[in-house]
């Protein structure tokens, strides 16, 4: 469903003016929309996943670590696919607000795609390198947007996503490097052509909400703070969105209508899409393909064979 289309439906919690601002710039961000109630159950919650990864030594299927992680002192870089871990992660994916805000913006028959909960731990938390997202879960159109919630106040040290603006209305880029390897993030080469001095870095207390479309620019610097920055994604896309390729954070959700109506009919858009990598094998960690990191062959059957557990609920 293109823009113009979409905003035929009343909106159930933007205004006018940020559907606007949207659909111009390719992001939103919007403070305080989440209850606090909400936030603090997302808290308990979030820590009793961290202390489960207290007796993981290597990164898995669900748990992404840092290297520096161990019992005493957990890192983690992201929890993958909260929803597949504790109901009510799926429970704030499926009927809180963010799907209504979902709605606002891709149309009312709103789809799930996937979820991830991102760290960026205190003192050190790592970069996410600038890179586009839909060349990682191809689709037959652009609707697909991810919402990050903030659990916690963050500020300008704790290492927000940063956004490009309006660059969801440029290139796709490759984020293969020279020997055809997916590395997840824009070559060198291709960021010297891409406004990086316009970045926005967005923050904004607990509970604030940011958006950005899958072909929107974005990143975020270390987090060299001593507090960290968990951010809760959600990827939503419009129910005439079809993927291309295996969803690489595959649960039993994937595809689920939490808004709407399922469709029968795919919406194509005219321009062309970069391929994704086939994750049908399991899914490399993309903190660990930015960061250059070398995963054993004992680690990624692990993370093969817990990627299947995960899609067979």
């Amino acid at each position: 469903m293109y823009p113009e289309r979409v905003q035929d439906h009343a909106p159930k919690i933007l205004t006018q003016m940020q559907r606007d601002f949207y659909f111009e710039n390719g992001y939103v961000m919007l403070e305080s929309v989440v209850p606090m109630e909400t936030i603090e159950r997302l808290r308990a919650l979030t820590d009793a996943m961290v202390d489960r990864s207290r007796s993981v030594v290597t990164s898995d299927a669900i748990f992404d670590l840092e290297p520096a992680h161990n019992a005493d002192t957990p890192r983690l870089r992201r929890l993958s696919s909260p929803v597949a871990q504790d109901p009510l992660y799926w429970e704030f994916a499926s009927e809180s607000v963010i799907a209504d805000i979902a709605a606002d913006l891709v149309g009312p028959d709103v789809k799930f795609h996937h979820s991830k909960l991102n760290f960026k731990w205190a003192e050190g938390g790592e970069e996410v390198k600038w890179h586009q997202d839909i060349q990682s879960w191809a689709h037959t159109n652009y609707s697909p947007l991810t919402i990050g919630t903030y659990l916690y106040d963050v500020g300008p040290e704790q290492g927000p996503l940063g956004v490009i603006p309006g660059s969801h209305k440029g290139p796709l880029f490759s984020q293969y490097n020279d020997k055809d390897q997916w590395t997840g993030d824009i070559t060198d080469r291709d960021l010297e052509t891409v406004a990086l001095d316009t970045a926005e870095y967005l923050m904004g207390p607990a509970g604030s909400v940011t958006v950005h479309n899958c072909c929107t620019i974005h990143g975020s610097k270390p987090n060299l703070s001593d507090r960290g920055r968990p951010l809760l994604l959600n990827v939503y896309s419009a129910a005439d969105a079809f993927t291309y390729m295996p969803n690489p954070l595959n649960t039993e959700f994937a595809g689920a209508i939490v808004r709407g109506n399922a469709v029968r009919e795919a919406f194509i858009d005219p321009r062309p899409c970069v391929m994704s990598p086939d994750w049908s094998k399991g899914y490399t960690s993309l903190f660990a393909l930015q960061q250059k990191e070398e995963w054993g062959e004992d680690q990624m059957d692990r993370v093969e064979r817990q990627h299947r557990e995960t899609v067979s609920g």
